[in-house]
């Protein structure tokens, strides 16, 4: 069994209350393994009072000292009166001193009137734990204790490596920072300017994300790394665009939003299958596009119902994408958003390889890191998509999935439609009326031989993750 932590408790006799408000405190230390030092236990008769407090202050084997402040306590510690104060000059030497001042605290058992705590000079502008208001008393009781076993509530993460894209020899630049930050401020700002600042920035990135094509060459070479390591590159490119997004979903009340990032889709889409210009091309030579323009629309679908934004995501998901490239070529000349998630070739061998059941969604995973949105916000979109997909008789491939395959209960979005009134806000997200709609789908799963995205031997169970049975049954 560790040893037991020993704290000496310095404190004033200010009056018999006081005292014991303190001993009682001290008690209760003891009872949760803390061994307390107190004068009136265990300084006796016929001891020498200053050694006695010297050595609790200076003995390594005492490991805290908390300072029992009020108002008599700092007013003789002030002025090196009594016992208090021969304790402030030891104590103050030792703070000051010493390089290690996590050995002492202050306590506060009470506050002057207009609710400043009490404290000695020497102490002023350190953090202090407050016991002084009842209601508040068992939290801050727990903070003392964590401070005494070193047990912080709050624990710093260990230290990461640094993003891999940092570390990339060529970085690529979409050449769009300066009207990120034009229309951020206008964003926030309300300026009138911001619908024409959106345009400007979407366009901007659009046109540059050229500057990611890779060579027959490079794929030739090396087409693992050539990838992924474009899709690294990309990384700053994407964050600054969640960013836009976030700000969008903040500061946009109009759907205008979502006719511009929907014509932002339809301009970059063209990307998965070959880059203006070129004669010559291999099949795995735009999987990089393939791969970031999957991710920025899951982003721009998470981060828009995560902030219950349903009215712009429902936009990108009900307007059909217009190709003209295809309509050129005998092609459909409009398709919906399955349109922007495309198979990659390049990443079939290296899950074999890697024994992953998905390397895409592993990238998905871990590159979620850096963007400043949760995984699983990632993983709701990707549900809600292969869900609205299904509803209107297609198929969303819902990558990001192969991580909920066990999971149990609903997404947020799904478990707030509980209630009547959020399930009518979010069954647009949809485009249902009722739940009745989504168990026929279902239903169809069993009945029609269509299949469940399914990862070795794990499936997805989608009544789970709708909390199908409680949709809309509460008030």
């Amino acid at each position: 069994m560790d040893q037991a932590p020993k704290l000496f408790i310095s404190y004033s006799w200010s009056n018999p209350e006081h005292e014991q408000w303190v001993i009682t405190l001290a008690t209760r230390l003891r009872e949760s393994g803390v061994d307390a030092i107190l004068d009136k236990w265990d300084l006796k008769e016929g001891y020498d009072s200053i050694s006695f407090m010297e050595q609790m202050v200076t003995d390594p084997t005492i490991t805290k000292v908390a300072i029992i402040s009020d108002k008599t306590y700092a007013d003789k510690a002030d002025g090196r009166a009594g016992g208090v104060g021969t304790e402030t000059q030891i104590i103050s030497r030792e703070v000051y001193e010493k390089q290690n001042q996590s050995k002492f605290v202050a306590v506060l058992p009470t506050k002057d009137e207009s609710g400043k705590a009490y404290l000695p000079a020497y102490y002023k502008g350190r953090i202090y734990i407050d016991l002084s208001e009842p209601e508040r008393y068992a939290e801050n009781f727990d903070k003392l204790l964590r401070w005494i076993y070193d047990k912080p509530l709050h624990i710093k993460p260990e230290l990461g490596e640094a993003p891999s894209f940092l570390n990339t020899s060529e970085a690529i630049s979409l050449g769009t920072t300066a009207l990120h930050n034009r229309l951020l401020d206008a964003l926030r700002n309300g300026k009138q300017y911001a619908m024409g600042a959106l345009d400007e920035y979407l366009n901007q990135f659009s046109t540059n994300m050229a500057r990611f094509c890779l060579s027959q060459e490079e794929i030739t070479a090396d087409y693992e790394s050539a990838i992924v390591g474009s899709i690294e590159k990309f990384t700053p490119a994407r964050n600054e665009f969640i960013q836009v997004v976030i700000a969008i979903s903040h500061y946009m009340l109009t759907k205008e939003a979502a006719t511009k990032l929907h014509r932002f889709f339809e301009r970059i889409q063209p990307y998965m299958r070959r880059a203006e210009g070129l004669t010559q091309w291999s099949r795995l030579q735009f999987d990089n596009f393939k791969f970031v323009i999957h991710e920025l629309f899951l982003y721009t679908v998470a981060v828009l119902v995560k902030n219950e934004r349903f009215d712009l995501a429902a936009e990108l998901l009900s307007t059909p994408y217009y190709d003209a490239e295809r309509s050129e070529n005998g092609g459909r000349s409009t398709e919906n958003y399955t349109v922007l998630r495309e198979y990659m070739h390049s990443f079939e061998p290296i899950s074999k390889q890697k024994q992953r059941l998905s390397f895409r969604a592993d990238l998905l995973k871990e590159r979620s890191g850096t963007s400043g949105v949760e995984f699983r916000s990632l993983m709701q979109a990707d549900f809600i998509l292969f869900m609205c997909a299904a509803l209107h008789h297609d198929y969303w491939w819902p990558e990001t999935l192969v991580y909920a395959s066990n999971m149990y209960g609903p997404f947020e979005v799904f478990a707030r439609a509980q209630s009547k009134s959020y399930f009518d806000k979010a069954k647009i997200l949809l485009g249902i009326e009722k739940p009745d709609e989504i168990r026929q789908v279902l239903d169809s799963f069993k009945t029609d031989n269509r299949t469940l995205p399914q990862w070795g031997f794990s499936c997805i169970n989608p009544a789970e993750m709708l909390g199908l049975d409680k949709l809309a049954t509460v008030p």
